[in-house]
């Protein structure tokens, strides 16, 4: 009995490490099978007595353990949001199309707590706990538009009631509490703004460490370039005969291509010419850019003088031509800036981070420049509240005084005056930036998007598909052919839609719950587009396992979003009556009265020198260097000579205090340390 229990663990042991045996799959199967038949065979037979029984229900327990294991995480797996439509994006197209759908995941499951926040923490108490529509002006529709306030086409644009309603900043009240629970909604306001801002940046920074563990492959690039193509190359999660002969293709090329560069190499080439024109393209492309700049601020200030006059006399043109440009600038200089960097002949691996980097700046820059040109108009309308302001409260003291006078009392009743027909200021944050900049730039880059989608793919491989027949020239091989995916266009899209969802999620709260609607109907949308309507890329790259340079645009999206609303909070004044801060000199003195009146005396000198800017820079940069340290592995992967040199200096330094200094100092200064060769220190016990 103990030769069979020992025969059965033998046999466990032979099943646990087959995979790591150098023997062909056949040999592998063959011992497999044999291994499991004897197991099942005598495995249940081992012990006697009442031992047996015990046994036999041990291994009974443990087999049903294991496969309750497999089955959970098969759940787990199954559980994960479109992850099937995924694999199969994947199996066609390549992993390098099938990381944007992962992202574009990864963005949902972002926004989906975001409005978690928001609808919990602000808009559920607004709507339960506070006061009803049509009880106060700014929760009333005025009297001039209540004609026009369902007309399907104001609601499209977000106007008439859902202008006045929970989605929108102007629908809050501004009582320090509401309902029987005192809930401090300004308070909660500012507090969930600001920390959506703190937990994207905690989500990205996470995702971005783990991401760098996960990710690289350990070489220095350009070393052993022929062995990493040969058994690196392939991507065998593609499962689809004419993307693999595609990615077949492309292996063949660029072997062809790594010979000719190796011959190349000792060759002179026309090194100047080359330089002139990636300087040609440089050029054209920033004059792109400073084109587009200049054509959205005069737009902008256009719309500005057309908002002077009557809405009846501006055409649908008129009234809709910033979104529209920026709409088609985003649309067409993408493809333009492709188009150009043609002449600069980079490897396409590289040319596709110069368009990225190309087209970031060309978003950045239209939507700073019409933050700019927006901020002007604000200002104005500041101007014009505090004559609106002074105007109202003097008619309210004109009313206190002659009712006093007249009916000789003190007891002063409000004036009985609908709430629709209270004279309002232009409450900047809702009608400039939270409808006018936010709302309808989202909207329109949704429309833009679907429909360069259905014309541009889905109609584009309709014709190539029905006329290829008829046809003088094969449309499928030539023009205009089927369309492939977008990778570039479509990530940087994505980014700066998210950017302008943390922009606009302060003034317009329901803007994360619209974007929570799009990115689900972008998935299926996507997904049935490119499965339907595009082919592989000609050059089909597998995609890395590290995703940083995506997240790393995100993270400088988000710095960027950051500040207009800091700028915001902290400079303007808010509006005097619409918000939750209305009353208040700026918007942050709300945390201020919170902690001069509910908590005690210690904690306020607490809250007064944490806000110190001497402690707060340091902070600052003690967060920059932890998180350096965090990603040290990451920052010298692929550069182990460099690290080897410098781990040799180290350990040439006399004190350890020192050792420490040095070894936070070369985040810094590594790259630019020279070469040292230093004689290791005797210890007390020899080296190996």
């Amino acid at each position: 009995m103990e030769a069979l229990k020992e025969q059965v663990e033998e046999k466990k042991k032979v099943i646990a490490t087959l995979r790591n045996q150098p023997w062909r799959m056949k040999r592998r199967l063959v011992v497999l099978k044999e291994a499991q038949e004897f197991v099942e065979r005598f495995e249940g037979a081992l012990g006697k007595g009442r031992g047996r029984k015990l046994y036999a229900f041990k291994v009974m327990m443990a087999k049903k353990l294991i496969k309750f294991k497999r089955d959970f995480e098969n759940f787990k797996t199954a559980c994960i949001p479109w992850e099937r439509k995924i694999k199969d994006v994947e199996s066609h197209f390549g992993s390098s199309v099938a990381s944007y759908f992962i992202f574009l995941r990864w963005m949902y499951g972002l926004n989906l707590v975001l409005f978690g926040l928001m609808f919990g923490l602000v808009m559920l108490p607004e709507i339960l706990m506070g006061l009803p529509y049509g009880s106060i002006p700014r929760k009333t529709v005025p009297r001039e538009e209540q004609p026009t306030a369902m007309d399907y086409s104001v609601l499209f644009e977000f106007g008439g009631y859902c202008k006045y309603s929970f989605l929108f900043y102007g629908y809050y009240d501004h009582e320090r509490t509401i309902g029987l629970l005192q809930f401090r909604l300004p308070l909660s306001y500012l507090l969930v703004g600001v920390g959506i801002f703190g937990y994207s940046l905690m989500v990205v920074i996470r995702t971005m460490a783990r991401n760098a563990n996960e990710g690289g492959d350990g070489a220095e690039e350009g070393d052993f370039t022929f062995s990493w193509k040969m058994f690196t190359s392939w991507d065998y999660l593609i499962g689809n005969p004419e993307t693999a002969d595609n990615k077949y293709a492309s292996i063949t090329t660029s072997f062809k291509e790594s010979i000719v560069d190796e011959q190349e190499n000792q060759k002179d080439e026309n090194i100047h010419l080359r330089r002139f024109l990636r300087v040609l393209a440089n050029f054209m492309i920033i004059s792109c850019l400073g084109g587009s700049g200049y054509l959205i601020y005069f737009v902008v200030k256009r719309s500005q003088e057309f908002a002077k006059s009557e809405n009846a006399n501006l055409s649908w043109f008129e009234k809709n031509e910033v979104e529209f440009v920026m709409s088609l600038l985003g649309l067409v200089c993408p493809p333009l800036f492709e188009t150009i960097a043609e002449l600069e002949d980079y490897h396409p691996r590289i040319a596709l981070k110069w368009q990225l980097g190309r087209i970031f700046a060309l978003f950045l820059g239209n939507l700073y420049t019409f933050l700019f040109a927006l901020f002007d108009e604000v200002n104005a309308k500041l101007e014009s509240e505090k004559s609106i302001k002074n105007s109202t409260e003097w008619i309210y003291n004109q009313y206190h005084a002659n009712y006093s006078s007249f009916f000789n009392t003190t007891d002063v009743p409000p004036p009985a005056v609908h709430p629709a027909d209270v004279i309002r200021g232009p409450c900047w944050e809702t009608n400039i930036i939270g409808l006018f900049e936010f709302v309808k730039l989202i909207v329109s880059d949704i429309q833009v998007t679907y429909l360069t989608i259905l014309i541009g793919d889905f109609v584009r491989a309709v014709t190539v598909r029905f006329l290829n027949y008829c046809w003088c020239w094969d449309l499928e091989a030539g023009f205009p052919s089927y369309g492939e995916f977008d990778i570039s266009g479509n990530v940087l899209g994505l980014i700066f839609n998210q950017g302008m969802i943390w922009m606009g999620a302060f003034y317009a709260p329901g803007l994360v719950g619209l974007n929570v609607l799009r990115l689900l109907t972008s998935m299926y949308y996507q997904c049935w587009a490119v499965m339907c309507c595009n082919v592989p890329h000609e050059r089909v790259f597998k995609a890395s396992r590290s995703n940083n340079f995506y997240m790393g645009l995100l993270l400088l999206v988000l710095f960027l979003s950051l500040l207009p609303v800091v700028y915001t909070i902290m400079t303007l004044s808010p509006s005097f009556d619409c918000g939750p801060f209305s009353g208040q000199e700026k918007m942050y003195d709300v945390v201020m009265e919170t902690i001069e009146q509910d908590l005690p005396a210690f904690i306020g000198n607490i809250f007064t020198y944490a806000t110190n800017p001497g402690l707060i820079m340091p902070a600052v940069l003690l967060m920059v260097e932890h998180l350096k340290l965090k990603m040290f592995p990451f920052y010298w992967r692929g550069r182990e000579k460099e690290a080897f040199k410098i781990s040799l200096c180290i350990l040439g330094l006399p004190d350890s205090g020192l050792k420490c200094f040095f070894y936070v100092s070369v985040l810094q200064v590594g790259p630019l340390l020279p070469e040292c060769t230093v004689k290791r220190i005797p210890t007390s016990k020899p080296g190996p």
